[in-house]
C-alpha cells in the first residue's frame, strides 16, 4: 500500500509531523505499516531542512500494538519482518523503533489513549514522550509468549529501573501516565500533548543543528554502549520463543482457552 495510506508526513517550517494513520484500527501494525514508517523515516533522513520531527497517532490511541490476525495469517509475514542479513543491524521490526533514535534530529512522541506492545516500542525510539493524561502504556509481548523485540530495549534501558522494566515486560499489564512518569518512561505528562511538543520542538529548532546532532549521538552513546548487541540478542531470543512449545501455548491462553497448560 502507498505510504499515504499508513502514514501522513507533512513538512510544517523545519519540522517533521508524523501521523500514524490507521485509526479505523487502532493504528494496529500490519505488515505495510511497518513498511510505511521505515520509508517514513528514510523520506526524512534525506530532508536536510527538518530540525525536528514529531510523532503522534491519527484517532483514539497512539498506537495498540501488532495487528496479530494480519501478520500470523501468513507465516512469510513474521519472516520479512524477522529477516537481518547481520546480527547487530536492525530488521524491519526493530528499525520502525530505533530508526527513530538513528535520525540524526531530536524526534517528539506524542502520546494519546493506548500506547501497548509495538505501540509503545515504537514511542521509545523517541528521544522525547509526551503522553495525555489518560494514556496507557503496556510492554504486551508476553501475552502471547514473545519477548520485545522491535528495538525498543535501548531506550528502556536508558531511562527505566530494571524491576519496573522487567514488572511491565513479564506481567503485560498497562501502567497510568502517571506511573510511567514515575518510572521514567515518559517525558512528560500535558493535557494537550501535541501543542506541548510543538512548544518544545519550536524551541529546539532554534538551537544548532549540529549541537543536536551531537548531542543526541553522544548522550544515546553514553547512556547505553551496546546497542547492536542488544539488537542481535533480542532476535536471537525471539527466534528461540519462536520455535518452542510454550509460546504456542500463550496464543492460545491469550485467545480464551486457559485449559491449555505450559510444559
Amino acid at each position: 500500500m502507498a505510504l499515504e495510506q499508513r502514514v501522513d508526513l507533512r513538512f510544517e517550517d523545519s519540522i517533521a509531523m508524523v501521523k500514524l494513520n490507521r485509526p479505523d484500527k487502532h493504528n494496529a501494525l500490519d505488515f505495510p505499516m511497518f513498511n510505511a514508517i521505515a520509508n517514513t523515516i528514510k523520506q526524512i533522513n534525506k530532508n536536510k531542512n527538518v530540525r525536528v520531527v514529531i510523532v503522534s497517532g491519527a484517532g483514539e490511541n497512539f498506537c495498540t500494538g501488532l495487528d496479530i490476525k494480519s501478520v500470523m495469517h501468513d507465516r512469510s509475514t513474521g519472516l520479512k519482518l524477522l529477516w537481518k542479513w547481520w546480527p547487530g543491524h536492525a530488521n524491519l521490526a526493530q528499525f520502525v523503533s530505533i530508526g527513530w533514535r538513528k535520525l540524526k534530529v531530536p524526534v517528539i512522541m506524542v502520546l494519546h489513549g493506548k500506547c501497548w506492545g509495538g505501540g509503545m516500542q515504537i514511542a521509545l525510539g523517541g528521544d522525547f514522550r509526551i503522553a495525555s493524561p489518560e494514556t496507557s502504556l503496556a510492554i504486551m509481548e508476553s501475552k502471547w509468549g514473545i519477548i520485545p523485540d522491535m528495538g525498543g530495549t535501548p531506550a528502556l534501558i536508558e531511562n527505566v529501573a530494571n524491576d519496573h522494566a522487567l514488572l511491565m515486560a513479564m506481567t503485560g499489564e498497562p501502567v497510568t501516565a502517571e506511573a510511567a512518569l514515575e518510572y521514567n518512561l515518559v517525558t512528560s505528562i500535558d493535557k494537550d500533548p501535541m501543542q506541548a511538543a510543538i512548544k518544545l520542538a519550536t524551541t529546539l529548532k532554534e538551537r544548532s543543528p549540529d549541537t543536536n546532532k551531537i548531542l543526541k549521538r553522544f548522550y544515546h552513546k553514553a547512556w547505553s554502549k551496546r546497542d547492536s548487541r542488544i539488537l542481535a540478542r533480542e532476535t536471537l531470543y525471539q527466534w528461540q520463543i519462536l520455535f518452542g512449545h510454550n509460546r504456542k501455548v500463550a496464543v492460545k491462553r491469550a485467545m480464551g482457552n486457559k485449559d491449555i497448560s505450559y510444559k
